[in-house]
């Protein structure tokens, strides 16, 4: 990697406008108290699977800057890019070899600076993905250390630690990978006998870096500044728990309730208050991430245009996780607690107030999200039933698969009660098309590195990553000019493509227009939220003038007077149906 912080190029002034931004621009900074991240829904781009120029077959940077537009036409107001940068793609591009450059399956530098300037002349804020917890085995910080010897300065950027037993042929400790398997594989030294142990909370290909390291510190400063320095509006960054382990690094069995992420316990009853915290792994949630983040916010300061830090937090409870966003350390996380509450209305009311409580007693956004790269999509999960599929992914021998109309339907719901909530909203990629998980992938096409390290136990999150469906006459639905894309779509999907629902009433598309327009109208990001006693199975509260109305029950109910500004479903003779949720004008 060439040295960001030795090579820097010069910053760019500001626009004064919030559109026609220069190249390398950031948009301007919004009014105190009202920064653009405290009200933003924020889009997820999965490059690989949003739009594909060249025809490989896999989605790419110019893909992305010709479908910018359609994102500006939904009323997003920034776009967030998982991975773009080089990589052996082990774990779909979060196994990073060079942080400070573009892979070529998905284009240039050059083809970046063209996407983020189209960004910002449409008005839209670009944040990038940052991998810090651990590099990809393949990056030349990791292959210097493989050939270095133990104790090497080379050696100290990871995780590096003898085995144990009398020949240290045993792992340093018990922990388990978050993909399954043993977290520590062991080495060859140069000379050919057998070596220390490094530390792979993720897959072998991604050993953990070694945050006590100030070299790592430095390093990941410079690259910061690199994409800053180019205008990016922020990182989200990932595995934002992460980075720091416990001294001695202590054997750890995850609880048999830990969530998907790896060791750490959801609370009771997800949704509740929990009478006490769950038990911290040794390797998440550590108090000494927090230094980092400081650190970073510190050089975010350096940069005009409210830059912000967004974290991947997987932390219970909330009241924790609110220690990721205090005034000095990130901007925002992500509120994994609403993504994994259950469609109960009791639930739902517990998690929303505690959500706002607990953000604002920091002075930040809550934030919410109901869908992302790594977990089923919303349109089928909140319909699952028997077994919690939702941490391993769900694939043709699974059960409880629910019927994809009822399934939609609740989403819908469930979408439209979201973006009703002040603060900040995220929005996966296809979701605003009412795109299902795609279940029936065959074997032979999975590529997540879950599926292949638990022998095929659990299906991983290949089927919330199957590239979109743009226009039902083209190859590959329009996700670009070949006729194949890198995971098969289904055939189902030619219904759901964006030019069949594009400006037809009713459809899941007009619907998250209308509902962002709304939201946008009605400033409802910055509401104060007034609950009303509807019924046991209903979700009733002001906001500003518009009163929401959510049917998370079985039955009709009696709908109040109003006017109508958004259904999630159609209406008949004043009744609300079920799984349906209502904007009236108060």
């Amino acid at each position: 990697m060439t040295s960001p912080a030795s090579s820097r190029e010069q910053r760019t002034s500001l626009p004064a406008a919030s559109t026609g931004a220069a190249p390398g621009t950031a948009l301007a900074p919004s009014s105190p108290g009202r920064e653009w991240w405290r009200s933003a829904v924020i889009y997820q781009v999965y490059p690989r699977s949003f739009a594909d120029a060249n025809g490989d077959g896999m989605g790419d940077l110019p893909g992305i800057t010709h479908r910018l537009p359609a994102l500006r036409s939904l009323g997003v107001d920034a776009v967030w890019l998982s991975p773009f940068f080089t990589s052996p793609q082990n774990d779909g591009g979060y196994d990073v070899a060079d942080y400070c450059d573009v892979d070529p399956l998905f284009g240039t530098l050059a083809d970046f600076d063209t996407m983020l300037e189209r960004a910002h002349s449409l008005g839209l804020r670009v944040i990038i993905d940052i991998v810090p917890n651990h590099s990809s085995s393949a990056h030349a910080w990791f292959q210097a250390a493989l050939a270095s010897a133990p104790g090497s300065e080379e050696r100290a950027r990871y995780m590096f630690r003898d085995g144990k037993g009398e020949n240290g042929d045993l792992p340093p400790n018990n922990w388990e990978s978050i993909f399954g398997g043993p977290a520590w594989t062991r080495i060859t030294e140069p000379d050919g006998t057998p070596g220390q142990w490094y530390l792979h909370l993720f897959d072998k290909s991604q050993p953990d870096l070694d945050w006590e390291n100030p070299w790592v510190w430095e390093q990941f400063r410079g690259i910061l500044r690199f994409w800053l320095d180019r205008g990016v509006d922020g990182f989200r960054v990932d595995v934002a728990h992460g980075m720091v382990k416990e001294a001695g690094l202590p054997d750890y069995t995850p609880p048999a309730n830990a969530g998907s992420m790896g060791g750490v316990a959801l609370e009771p009853e997800i949704g509740a208050h929990a009478s006490s915290e769950p038990p911290t792994p040794p390797y998440f949630a550590q108090d000494g991430v927090h230094a980092i983040y400081r650190d970073w916010h510190k050089v975010l300061e350096e940069y005009e245009g409210d830059r912000v830090l967004c974290g991947e937090a997987w932390v219970e409870p909330l009241e924790k996780l609110a220690r990721w966003v205090r005034p000095d350390e990130m901007q925002q996380t992500f509120n994994f607690g609403y993504l994994e509450t259950p469609w109960d209305a009791a639930a739902l009311r517990t998690v929303i107030d505690r959500s706002i409580s607990v953000f604002a007693s920091v002075g930040a956004p809550s934030t919410w999200v109901l869908s992302n790269h790594d977990v089923v999509r919303h349109a089928t999960r909140l319909a699952l039933e028997g077994e919690n599929l939702q941490g391993h992914g769900i694939g043709p021998k699974s059960t409880g698969i629910p019927d994809t109309a009822f399934a939609l339907r609740r989403a819908r719901a469930a979408t439209a009660l979201m973006l009703a909530l002040p603060g900040s909203a995220y929005l996966y990629q296809g979701e605003e098309l009412g795109l299902p998980e795609a279940i029936d992938l065959p074997d032979s096409a999975r590529q997540d590195p879950t599926w292949f390290r638990t022998n095929g136990e659990r299906y991983g999150r290949d089927g919330c990553r199957v590239p979109l469906p743009w226009e039902g006459t083209e190859p590959s639905y329009g996700f670009g000019p070949g006729a194949a894309s890198w995971l098969p779509q289904p055939a189902s999907w030619a219904s759901y493509t964006r030019d069949t629902q594009e400006g037809v009433a009713g459809s899941t598309l007009t619907m998250y227009q209308d509902a962002l327009a709304a939201r946008r109208e009605h400033d409802l990001a910055f509401g104060t939220l007034e609950w009303a006693d509807l019924g046991e199975d209903v979700l009733a509260f002001r906001s500003g003038n518009v009163f929401v109305v959510a049917n998370v029950g079985t039955a009709p109910v009696a709908l109040p007077d109003g006017e109508v500004l958004l259904a999630s479903a159609p209406l008949s003779d004043r009744t609300l149906p079920h799984d349906t949720t209502v904007w009236l004008r108060a």
